[in-house]
């Protein structure tokens, strides 16, 4: 047996006022789209929100379904809208922040993995990182340079 160790590597901001404007304003966004969930199941609400290259900003929430699994979460909410949307313009940057009826979050929350792998082909198809800003309801923001340090292992067609 040979042990392999994953390490990712991410800035931490203890507060989003240690960040350019532009970041914080996606986070901004972000926050404001978390607003707009559908969660009344499970009272986890997120918001996410990017920017493309052109500087617009367009945001997306999860929403939840009676029919449980048919809801989406927010990144893939809104990434399908903009690829499907404004497919010859590239992302530049894409904070999600998530906040819960139940309790608190101090701590900036992962994408699924469903999520982790659209955000991946989202970073391929425009062929440049595509940097991660992620936040809870308060506490630190995460950035992580490139979607790609979530999915170490991604599912690719070729293999």
């Amino acid at each position: 047996m040979k042990p392999v160790e994953l390490r990712i590597n991410l800035k931490e901001y203890d507060s989003p006022l240690e960040l350019p404007e532009a970041e914080r304003e996606l986070i901004a966004a972000a926050a404001a789209a978390g607003t707009k969930a559908y969660a009344p199941f499970s009272g986890f609400e997120v918001g996410a929100a990017l920017r493309l290259d052109d500087g617009s900003i367009h945001t997306g929430s999860n929403q939840e379904s009676e029919a449980f699994p048919s809801g989406l979460c927010a990144e893939r909410t809104l990434l399908f809208h903009v690829l499907s949307n404004f497919p010859d313009r590239k992302i530049t940057a894409m904070a999600i922040v998530c906040r819960s009826e139940k309790d608190r979050i101090r701590t900036p929350q992962t994408p699924c993995g469903a999520c982790r792998q659209i955000l991946l082909e989202a970073e391929t198809r425009s062929g440049s990182p595509l940097p991660l800003i992620l936040r809870g309801e308060e506490g630190p923001v995460w950035i992580l340079a490139s979607a790609s340090l979530l999915m170490p292992w991604p599912f690719r067609l070729e293999h």
